[in-house]
């Protein structure tokens, strides 16, 4: 975290999917198993953070986040990633074509299901962070990509309480990494952009957007899988906070 200047942020914003929240790996799981994949959550887990920066590279080129197309596309990246599929070897145009086929299934399933069951899981130590932080007199909001249900979504897992705003693409209109949905969310926080950063999972999306609006990005990076983006990087929400609340102390 050498390069973010945490003695001068005042503010986090923190997008939801993969930050704050995760995806229910035992519905992901299930409906794997349904088109004969069997899987660990564990594995599961591992192979959809590996395949986030090919979903960046997609992104960059101008997809939206939120279409079913770019989920699919994500979707068989950490399908194909999965130890059970990879052990197997196979390759060939039927094996592609039957790929492509479960996980056009399985990532219409998983948004069949809803955003709010889909993205259920508090990610470890993300309710300790934010109450930390809270308390500490740090700003909080989050800035999401999403249909409209984050606000809602938050409520329900128990995280809204410790939350200043929620900016929801769909509500406000503007997708990150369009700017305008950063510095709407800084209007009304009411934060200036040097002294705010931005976490999130995905570099074409959340740093580069957070750039565009002067704010500070940091990609959230579990697993060490992103080695060609230049920028500040954590493992965890949990992380970051530890490292910023610790910055804070030492400075009184």
């Amino acid at each position: 975290m050498h390069t973010l200047p945490l003695a001068d942020i005042d503010a986090l914003f923190l997008d939801a999917g993969n930050t704050l929240v995760g995806m229910d790996l035992a519905l992901v799981c299930q409906r794997l198993a349904a088109h004969g994949i069997a899987a660990e959550p564990a594995d599961v887990e591992r192979a959809e953070a590996g395949a986030r920066p090919a979903l960046s590279r997609l992104l960059a080129r101008g997809r939206s986040s939120e279409d079913r197309d770019t989920f699919v596309f994500h979707i068989r990246n950490a399908i194909a990633a999965l130890p059970s599929v990879a052990a197997r070897g196979e390759g060939g145009d039927a094996a592609d074509a039957e790929l492509d086929r479960i996980a056009h299934a399985v990532a219409h399933e998983l948004k069949d299901a809803g955003t709010r069951r889909l993205w259920s899981r508090v990610l470890p130590g993300v309710p300790e962070a934010l109450a930390a932080l809270h308390a500490a007199g740090v700003r909080l909001a989050v800035v999401s990509n999403s249909d409209g249900s984050i606000e809602a979504g938050m409520a329900a897992v128990g995280l809204r309480a410790y939350l200043d705003a929620v900016f929801d693409s769909r509500v406000v209109g503007f997708e990150k990494p369009d700017a305008r949905i950063f510095t709407a969310a800084l209007a009304q926080i009411g934060t200036k952009p040097e002294r705010t950063a931005h976490l999130g999972d995905l570099h074409a999306v959340d740093v580069v957007g957070a750039r565009g609006a002067g704010v500070h990005g940091v990609l959230v990076d579990p697993f060490d899988d992103w080695r060609d983006d230049a920028c500040p990087r954590t493992r965890s929400t949990a992380e970051l906070a530890r490292a910023l609340l610790d910055t804070r102390g030492a400075a009184r």
